[in-house]
């Protein structure tokens, strides 16, 4: 039971320094505030049985992003790459200090910061559980803003290179969600799965 308190503890702290984020969504509640509540949801629906260390890792994925903009690094793929690399670095450490703050053991901050930043993404379930929830979120919450932007050909090409991201698990939670997206994200995502 202390542990599930102090894992609410730390979930308000995060959702405490999010609610800084300037940039605001539709009903005005700050971006990192909602992003981090979403990761959640995708969490307890994917893995219900989550450890204390995936919960907060996926919490505080994005946590504070705002205050390294993409625009700060330069235009291409190497300026995204380093600037995505650079970012989970600095999740993690955020993420750290806020468990440190309640009094976690540093075993389960590394825990937390390796996940954080999908070290292993390949051989470790809890980092793959992350990427999956930050897929099935882009695809219910992200997706249709993003192809409006886009030609269908790029936008295809995303959603291929985020398949191939996602788990067997990952897969089967979002094409049960497909019926909830738009009709052209569901187009696309016929599209880009098809062929």
């Amino acid at each position: 039971m202390a542990n599930d308190e102090r894992v609410e503890r730390t979930l308000a702290a995060i959702d405490a320094v999010n609610a800084a984020d300037p940039s605001r969504s539709e009903d005005g509640t700050p971006e990192a505030l909602v992003y981090g509540r979403r990761m959640s949801a995708a969490l307890a629906a994917l893995r219900p049985d989550a450890s204390d260390a995936l919960r907060i890792a996926v919490r505080a994925q994005h946590v504070e992003r705002w205050k390294v903009p993409r625009a700060t690094y330069p235009e291409g793929r190497v300026g995204y790459l380093k600037w995505r690399r650079e970012l989970g670095k600095m999740h993690a450490e955020r993420a750290s200090a806020l468990m440190r703050a309640e009094g976690w053991d540093e075993d389960t901050i590394a825990r937390v910061a390796s996940i954080v930043q999908k070290q292993k993404l390949a051989s470790d379930a809890d980092a793959q559980a992350l990427e999956d929830c930050a897929c099935l979120v882009f695809l219910a919450h992200g997706f249709d803003a993003f192809a409006a932007q886009h030609e269908d050909a790029k936008v295809i090409d995303i959603l291929r290179k985020t398949w191939a991201k996602m788990s067997d698990q990952g897969h089967a939670a979002a094409l049960a969600a497909a019926p909830s997206l738009s009709e052209r994200a569901q187009s696309l995502i016929g599209r880009a799965l098809g062929g």
